[in-house]
């Protein structure tokens, strides 16, 4: 449908335009007559717009010029809401790998509090057993004495 809308454009815009305009711009025309509009002079000065026209353009060329206009703005219009369509899918997958991540966070942030109360469970335990293991070589050492 773009394509279609694309030669609809530009039929438009070659019904608009005469043929003897080289330097033609849609969008420069399009910038200058929002301008006019601007200052109030739109009406009356349609035709200083269109290059290579005269003052005597007739109101049916001024009705396909604005209907080629509104044809691009319409095309613009769908692109810009396409594209703020795929922004808005992206920022939803954004929020989906966010809330993910934070939920993966969360989870490991466990985890690593259990490993972390493991560690010190096993600290204490070789704290104590070092505690036992040099009883225990005191005590060998104090047999070896009363052996000797």
């Amino acid at each position: 449908s773009s394509k279609i809308r694309n030669l609809e454009v530009q039929s438009a815009v070659d019904d608009a335009v005469p043929e003897d305009c080289v330097d033609f711009s849609l969008a420069k025309m399009i910038s200058k007559m929002e301008e006019k509009l601007e200052r109030g002079g739109f009406p009356d000065c349609l035709n200083d717009d269109i290059p290579g026209v005269g003052h005597e353009i007739g109101a049916e060329a001024q009705i396909r010029f604005l209907k080629a206009k509104l044809r691009v703005m319409q095309e613009e219009l769908d692109n810009e809401v396409c594209e703020c369509r795929k922004k808005a899918d992206e920022n939803e997958n954004l929020k989906s790998q966010l809330k993910d991540t934070e939920e993966e966070n969360t989870r490991l942030q466990q985890t690593v509090s259990v490993q972390h109360s493991q560690t010190e469970k096993y600290k204490m335990l070789l704290q104590e057993a070092n505690r036992k293991s040099e009883g225990l070589q005191q005590e060998v050492i104090a047999l070896q004495k009363v052996l000797q």
